[in-house]
């Protein structure tokens, strides 16, 4: 992402009462919201978009992966003026619920043609009991037994800040995106849920069921 690609692909916001937070300066423009889109450059992934988003003082807090599926072109279900809007969703939740959801539409068992929204849903928690291994433990042992499997390679960090470097210049400059400021417990500011939607896509605003 270079110039003027970064503000069309990429949006900030910062928490309201952020300014008055102890050490910060009340004239702070330190984002504490973003979100961007990223396109990867292969035959597998051509025409795939990639939306990050992270946040501080959101509605909750959460790590997870949403695939979502194309839409098909035309519906095969139909009952007078319903229409399926939502797409259908593998949700892998990382922390700190860790499980799997699927987000399928499903034909309701009559004689109609009415489909409805069902879920397929794995949690860690509920078939493994007892205190899940922290993230940071299992680290720390691979560290201690030297298996750097589940660490980031020297390349792949590099390559993260070969994006992150030039938005974050851009941000600070008076080329990229506003700031827009977003209250506590939102998913962040407005103009990013007008601006995936824009992309006929939708931010997954769902909390995870920690019980």
């Amino acid at each position: 992402l270079l110039g003027t690609d970064i503000k069309a692909n990429t949006r900030r916001g910062q928490y309201e009462s952020y300014a008055t937070e102890p050490g910060v300066p009340t004239t702070s423009t330190t984002a504490t919201f973003g979100a961007l889109r990223l396109l990867i450059d292969n035959w597998r992934w051509q025409g795939v978009p990639f939306y990050l988003r992270s946040g501080k003082c959101m509605s909750c807090r959460t790590t997870q992966i949403v695939v979502q599926f194309r839409s098909p072109p035309h519906m095969l279900f139909t009952d007078q003026d319903q229409a399926v809007m939502d797409a259908n969703r593998l949700v892998i939740q990382i922390q700190p619920a860790e499980g799997i959801q699927i987000h399928i539409h499903t034909k309701v068992p009559d004689a109609g043609m009415r489909v409805r929204m069902t879920d397929l849903d794995f949690r860690f928690n509920q078939h493994f009991r007892g205190a899940l291994p922290d993230a940071y433990q299992r680290l720390l042992l691979d560290a201690a037994q030297g298996d750097a499997s589940l660490f980031a390679r020297s390349d792949e960090v590099e390559l993260a800040w070969a994006i992150m470097d030039p938005i974050i210049e851009c941000w600070a400059s008076s080329a990229g995106p506003p700031l827009e400021l977003y209250r506590r417990g939102a998913w962040g500011p407005p103009g990013s849920e007008a601006w995936i939607q824009a992309h006929e896509r939708e931010w997954f605003n769902v909390c995870p069921v920690l019980s």
